[in-house]
């Protein structure tokens, strides 16, 4: 076959798996619940990111003479504090802001690392020999058997529970559901027409990756982005739960409640605000994960 044969097969052979990814597309596909939770996810984000502006009190500030006072509305509420006050006379709302600002941000952190790593392991081993696919689902299968969250608790115990550690295990937690993902859609996509004829014309594993696998994985990618998002968010209030994440003067919406567990036959409010954050930010993500799910994809499109 000629170069200018090959060509004309490389052109006719790309027409490439396209998932209705475009905003509008999207948009047009939505449901009135997968509105709402966009209009929740983005008043979330607002929150975390304008936390500073937005809190009417400095989350650290203590007014002993305010401890555990409740809710406006209640007896013994102090006007000003929405959500009453801790244990050290803190407002809960500012803290609450705060909170979620370091738990949102840690858990997209753990999410992209997860991500970039995953899909990285998951291109290698739909794309490498059977050495490489065997060793690195060797570790996928290694991952899986073992919870976590043991895990997790095991590596803060050894290197210790600064920040930096905690988005490290955060990034890891769920890389082998990406390698997955991607291995299955790479090994699907290898064999296209596209792929034969790109090959023909001389490309190599990375060009077919970057070029014409990477493109088509996108949909999918995002989609399990969202889906461990809410699960890294758990996991995080977990580990800052049981006093291996987020230490204090540093406030996360697990470490709130951890903190809070003490006073909860007197002060409800010490775990109840923080709890609802965490599950209406959890539930709201995988929500949204569920319809973009459907929306990508092509053969219910």
């Amino acid at each position: 076959m000629t170069t200018l044969e090959n060509g004309r097969t490389l052109q006719a052979a790309k027409v490439r798996y396209r998932s209705p990814s475009h905003p509008l597309s999207l948009w047009a596909k939505s449901t009135p619940t997968s509105r709402i939770c966009m209009g929740l996810l983005l008043l979330f984000v607002i929150l975390a990111v304008f936390a500073p502006l937005i809190a009417p009190h400095s989350p650290s500030a203590q007014k002993l003479l305010y401890r555990l006072r409740p809710p406006v509305g209640m007896e013994r509420a102090v006007s000003g504090y929405i959500l009453g006050t801790d244990e050290l006379g803190r407002d809960i709302l500012s803290r609450c802001l705060y909170a979620l600002r370091v738990s949102m941000g840690l858990a997209f952190l753990g999410s992209l690392i997860g991500a970039f790593i995953g899909g990285g392991l998951g291109l290698l081993s739909g794309l490498g020999g059977k050495w490489t696919d065997t060793a690195i689902m060797g570790f996928v299968d290694a991952q899986i058997a073992i919870p976590f969250t043991l895990i997790a608790v095991f590596i803060v115990a050894v290197a210790g529970s600064g920040l930096h550690v905690l988005v490290a295990v955060l990034g890891i937690a769920y890389w082998e559901q990406y390698a997955r993902l991607i291995r299955a859609q790479t090994l699907g996509l290898k064999e296209s027409l596209f792929v034969t004829a790109s090959r023909s014309m001389g490309a190599g594993n990375l060009r077919v990756a970057l070029s014409h696998i990477a493109p088509n994985i996108v949909s999918p990618l995002i989609v399990m982005f969202t889906l461990n998002f809410s699960n890294i968010v758990l996991l995080e209030s977990t580990l800052s739960f049981l006093g291996l994440g987020v230490q204090p003067p540093t406030a996360s919406l697990g470490s709130m409640i951890g903190q809070g567990r003490d006073y909860m036959a007197d002060a409800w409010w010490l775990v109840a605000s923080p709890s609802f954050f965490v599950v209406a930010v959890a539930l709201v993500i995988l929500l949204l994960g569920d319809w973009l799910r459907e929306a990508l994809d092509v053969k219910t499109s």
